[in-house]
């Protein structure tokens, strides 16, 4: 099974723009995704890059991704903190956290793995003692890993295989990871009680 040319789509939809118009798309889907709802942001990374799959344009993606979700984050976080949030939905937050496998901010780097936190902005003004600033520092430390790890590995087919060959294996290696990371936030939350067993 083959792929469409999708760097030439990219490229012949951004046109005029170029790099920065990629990275202008990068950064409104990773804000959208931080803000409103979720876009398949590992996807739609890799089919930027393929647009020009160097190292140099792939770490001027990742500022993108990183920009995008901490900018997202925090104005979600804002939006409710000026939000009179019932003291129910704090208590539902809460109990939910005290089942995940880190209760602090640091379960935002096992969200890259395992996403288990949806709106990220607002369960951090929501649960009693996590930090905007603390919380921002593993966003970031997570993007940079998760989404550095991708570029890399596409890197990888892109040297070795022929551009149409390369960005097959890319898009099956991040349907993978997407699939992964679902079946472990899924397997992570039946052990911690969150979905019930049959």
């Amino acid at each position: 099974m083959m792929f469409p040319d999708i760097g030439g789509w990219m490229s012949s939809v951004f046109g005029p723009y170029g790099a920065i118009g990629i990275f202008i798309f990068i950064f409104l889907l990773f804000l959208i995704d931080a803000l409103i709802f979720p876009t398949l942001p590992e996807l739609f990374f890799v089919i930027g890059f393929m647009y020009d799959p160097t190292l140099s344009f792939g770490l001027f993606l990742l500022g993108a991704a990183v920009l995008g979700e901490v900018i997202g984050i925090s104005g979600l976080y804002y939006v409710v903190e000026r939000v009179k949030v019932p003291q129910r939905v704090k208590n539902v937050a809460d109990k939910y956290v005290n089942f995940l496998i880190v209760k602090d901010e640091r379960m935002l780097l096992v969200n890259r793995i395992a996403p288990m936190i949806p709106f990220a902005g607002a369960f951090i003004s929501i649960v009693d003692g996590w930090r905007l600033d603390r919380a921002l520092f593993y966003v970031a430390i997570g993007c940079v890993l998760k989404y550095g790890i991708i570029m890399l590995m596409s890197s990888f087919f892109f040297a070795y295989f022929s551009s149409s060959a390369a960005q097959t294996y890319t898009l099956i290696f991040v349907f993978s990871v997407i699939i992964i990371s679902l079946l472990f936030a899924f397997a992570r939350k039946r052990r911690s009680g969150i979905i019930e067993s049959s």
